[in-house]
């Protein structure tokens, strides 16, 4: 897979005829961009080692709240979904996918999965996750339901890299399959599925947030669910990823209520797991996502914030213990949060992420690229 990589006076008017000219052509040109709004949001990234491109999925305007991409590679394309509506939890609330094959742009958007239970009845759909196995179809895993208390999980199957679905199929009772961040695949084809669930009123302060890992050897037909992760009296902890080590190891990060990503170590491919430990990296209750280079470091995509998601950056480490910082994809006002992350054939790293709750934006990486510098008494290097 190739794909295109962007880097790195007070002079009196002589007639009233000039500056007529000057005020049209700044008219049309200020026209110009308010006429694509697209356009004007995707710009060139700044000049930061390894940040090849930035993008909108679709056009600002297309839906009226967009939440929780996740995206895939299959065939040599790109396959993002994320879910849209009214608001999040709305019961207009669905799933959208969009394609983007080789030297291509994204395709417009195509509503791929509901909550209509019947005529009379419909439910919100949630976070979506793609995933494609070595072998088989490429999967969507999402949710549906009033609220992530009451959700239950749904799988979608495509055999032609995301442009038609299967029927939605529910999984098997208190199964919710991945619940924000894509699953790893072991050597023998089982999915590694990072969930977590919310269950209300069993906290102090908000709810009882547990991690799990849930396993399918069968891409999505049984299961058996390890954890919870934590103890609850600790961190109250949700939506963990999977990183994987040269030793066999496995480590899970999680956000959480603490205000710090959470960590777990599996020696036994997540058969079982250690402690829960906090890691030196700030959360603000917000989506995380990291995936494991093909030649070992380690990514993780997060807002480097004690509260907020108006700045969205992406960490680097070569043990999973001790991140330094790599890249700012965003620090203005708005929300940049719930991001996605895979790593593609040609070696580049694929980002989506919520951009101010109106747009996905995507955004390429070169990691080979990257300059790591450390952190500053815990603090982004500036």
């Amino acid at each position: 897979m190739s794909l295109c990589r962007s880097y790195r006076t007070g002079m009196a008017m002589p007639h009233v005829g000039i500056f007529a000219l000057v005020l049209t052509a700044v008219v049309i040109v200020t026209g110009c961009q308010q006429r694509d709004p697209q356009r004007q949001a995707a710009r060139d990234p700044s000049p930061q080692p390894g940040l090849l491109s930035q993008e909108l999925v679709f056009a600002p305007g297309r839906f009226p709240m967009c939440h929780a991409s996740t995206i895939a590679e299959c065939d040599g394309a790109l396959v993002c979904a994320w879910f849209s509506g009214a608001h999040e939890g709305s019961a207009d609330v669905t799933i959208w996918v969009s394609r983007k094959e080789l030297g291509g742009a994204w395709t417009s958007p195509v509503q791929v999965a509901d909550g209509a239970q019947s005529a009379h009845e419909r439910f919100a759909c949630w976070n979506p996750v793609l995933f494609q196995p070595a072998k088989g179809p490429l999967l969507l895993f999402y949710k549906v339901g009033p609220s992530p208390r009451e959700w239950w999980g749904m799988l979608k199957t495509s055999t032609d890299g995301g442009r038609s679905w299967s029927r939605g199929e529910r999984l098997p009772d208190g199964q919710l399959g991945p619940i924000r961040s894509k699953p790893i695949q072991l050597a023998d084809g089982s999915l590694l599925c990072p969930t977590s669930t919310e269950a209300p009123g069993l906290r102090l302060f908000g709810d009882d947030w547990r991690v799990f890992i849930t396993i399918t050897p069968d891409l999505g037909k049984t299961w058996t669910m390890v954890g919870p992760l934590n103890d609850r009296k600790q961190f109250a902890a949700i939506q963990p990823t999977i990183l994987r080590h040269a030793d066999g190891h496995l480590r899970v990060l999680c956000r959480s209520q603490q205000g710090v990503i959470t960590q777990a170590l599996s020696s036994d491919q997540g058969r079982t797991w250690g402690p829960m430990t906090k890691t030196t990296l700030p959360n603000p209750n917000s989506g995380i996502d990291a995936v494991t280079l093909r030649d070992g470091p380690h990514l993780l995509v997060y807002n480097h914030l004690g509260s907020g998601r108006h700045i969205l950056n992406v960490a680097l480490s070569s043990d999973g213990e001790r991140w330094q910082a790599a890249l700012v994809l965003e620090d203005e006002p708005g929300e940049y949060s719930y991001p996605a992350m895979i790593q593609a054939a040609d070696g580049l790293v694929h980002v989506t992420y919520t951009w101010r709750r109106r747009d996905v934006r995507h955004v390429v990486i070169d990691p080979a690229q990257l300059v790591a510098r450390d952190f500053v008494d815990g603090a982004w290097p500036r």
